[in-house]
Formats: structure tokens, sequence, C-alpha cells
């Protein structure tokens, strides 16, 4: 059995489809409710858990459990009220308590999902960034106490592994693309309608999207099914240890990234027109690219979603708003 944390997150949520296609055996947590009628209804075992208080964790499966993948966490862009105290509570003695609990009842794997704002600063050194690069965070902005609190986590893990030979693996994930709560985030408090969302609404309508700054500056765009598959392999491997990055590996333009969702999401008779402002500012994060040779040696990791396939996927699980509970979960934190 493999224990979820964070079921009803974005990416939980195909996380979960994706291992029960396999026929596993899972068991879901999550600290809203949508996602837990919606699992209860498909007869998914799944309870209501707040990582940050010991106690619930009896409610969990004493024994029989061969992995806890942890992808609850307290983030930036789900925070509407900034308290640093949060980040710490949920991300930190969260994962300290899913920790102990896989030792008590000796659970020998975990896998942990964290953030690429680990190396933010080097996130435009022109080359791909490995596993081996030192950590490089940005001590300012909303992101700070987060990425502080996830460094701390993954640490937690590494150190559960030495000490108590838990198999300890940890995913650096940029932004992960897919149809989900990402209709609107918050960034310094505030909300906002992330570029890739705002492009896709002005294809549907026919509308212009403008292209700010350079159009060639480009970043390592990921899909969620992709990332999926990086969980399933990690799960089936023995060996696999330490922090991953589960990236596409390359580098997707703003220009092909905006032209690509014109084809697939614009009406036929209707185009958006794109618009070059080169007058206006780049947008922020981008720039960044990472090296997943270590994931594709250890578990046989291949991206299978480049960037034209992961858009029609995407307008197809729109469509078929298969995942609806996320859109009406928007913004409920863990």
């Amino acid at each position: 059995m493999v224990v979820v944390f964070g079921a009803s997150s974005f990416i939980g949520t195909y996380l979960l489809d994706g291992l029960l296609e396999q026929g596993r055996s899972v068991f879901a947590t999550a600290f809203t409710s949508p996602s837990l009628r919606c699992y209860n209804d498909r007869g998914i075992p799944c309870t209501q858990l707040d990582m940050t208080q010991w106690d619930h964790y009896t409610k969990l499966p004493a024994s029989g459990v061969e992995a806890a993948v942890v992808l609850a966490g307290h983030l930036p862009a789900n925070d509407s009220n900034y308290d640093p105290r949060r980040y710490i509570d949920v991300n930190i003695t969260g994962v300290l308590n899913v920790l102990e609990y896989c030792r008590l009842t000796k659970v020998r794997k975990i896998i942990l999902a964290s953030s690429h704002s680990d190396v933010a600063g080097i996130w435009a050194c022109g080359r791909p960034i490995t596993e081996e690069d030192p950590r490089s965070i940005v001590y300012t902005g909303d992101h700070a106490v987060y990425i502080i609190t996830k460094i701390a986590a993954m640490d937690l893990v590494e150190h559960y592994s030495q000490s108590y030979g838990i198999q300890g693996i940890s995913f650096r994930l940029p932004a992960v693309y897919g149809y989900g709560p990402h209709t609107e985030v918050y960034a310094d408090g505030r909300p906002i309608v992330p570029g890739f969302t705002a492009f896709i609404r002005k294809a549907i309508a026919g509308e212009p999207i403008e292209i700010w700054g350079d159009p060639h500056v480009g970043r390592d765009m990921v899909y969620v099914k992709d990332v999926v598959s990086a969980f399933v392999g990690a799960l089936d491997s023995g060996t696999a240890h330490g922090l991953y990055n589960i990236a596409s590996g390359s580098i997707t333009s703003l220009e092909d990234e905006v032209r690509g969702i014109v084809e697939v999401f614009s009406p036929r008779d209707h185009r958006s027109e794109v618009r070059y402002r080169p007058d206006k500012p780049t947008a922020k994060n981008y720039a960044y690219l990472y090296d997943i040779c270590k994931a594709r040696r250890d578990f046989g990791y291949e991206v299978r979603y480049p960037l034209m396939r992961m858009l029609e996927d995407y307008k197809e699980e729109m469509n078929g708003r298969r995942f609806q509970h996320l859109i009406c979960r928007e913004h409920k934190g863990l």
C-alpha cells in the first residue's frame, strides 16, 4: 500500500489515479473535504488529516504500508495571509510527523515533493542545473520562508534515511503544468492569474495575446503526467535515493509556448493574433533548465509529454472535467 499525503492536491489527484490504474493499493489523506467525498464515492480508503497534529496519525494504516508520498505542504500560491509560522508548522513539523509515522510503522520508503526555488539564485546560469549544484536561495519575497522550510524538510528526509534506513527520495519540481487549481494564485498575498492560464483564456476567446520582452527567453516546462511517471518509477526502484530533478530537461521559449496555445485552444475560424511587445519587461521566473539524467539513470524517467502533446492533453482534461473538484478547492492550502 502507498499512503499519499496531500491526495487532494493537484499532483496528488493525478498520482492517485495513476497508481490505481496500475492496480496498486492506496490510502489517501487530505486536509480539505471535497476530494475526500470524491474518493469515498469511488471506494478509495481515505481520511482527513492535518499533518501538524500527531494524534491524527492514528487514522492511518498501522502496517502493510510500503511507501509514503508527501505532496501536502503550505505554498505561497495558496497563501493570501502571509504567516511564516504556518510554513514551519506544515512543511517542517508536518514532514517530521510523517517521518516518525514511517519509522514507527516500518514504512521503508518516502518520496517528498519539493520546490526548485532552492536554486533560484542560479536559474539564469545559462546551463542545465544539476542535483550537485549548491543551493542558492533568494532570501526576500514570499517564497523565502517557504523554501527555507522545504530545504529543512529535505534534510529531515535525508537524516531519517541515514539514521533509520528509510529509503529517502526528494523531488525538485519546477512549475508543474496541467489542468488543476491554477486559474488564480497568490503572489505576495495578492491574487493574480498566471500567464499560462491567461494565455489559454485569451486563446479560447480568440483575443490577441501579447508577448512581452524577449520572445526567445524560455523555461523548463514539465507536465503533471510526466511528474506522476517519475513518482511511479521511484516507487518501483529499490535503489533510488536523495535528490532528483523532475523536469522536462529542455527549454520552451515564451514564443513557442504562446503559439502552441493558440494552435491548440483558439477557434479555427478566429485565431488569436500574437503581438510582440519588446518595450515591455520580460516575464519573471523564466530562463531555467534542469538536468534530468540522474532520474533517467536511476528509475528510467522519460518525458512523454513535450509541449504540443501536453497542451492537447490539458485541453482534453479540461473539457472532460474529470478533476473539477480541483478547481472548486482553490486556495484551500493543503
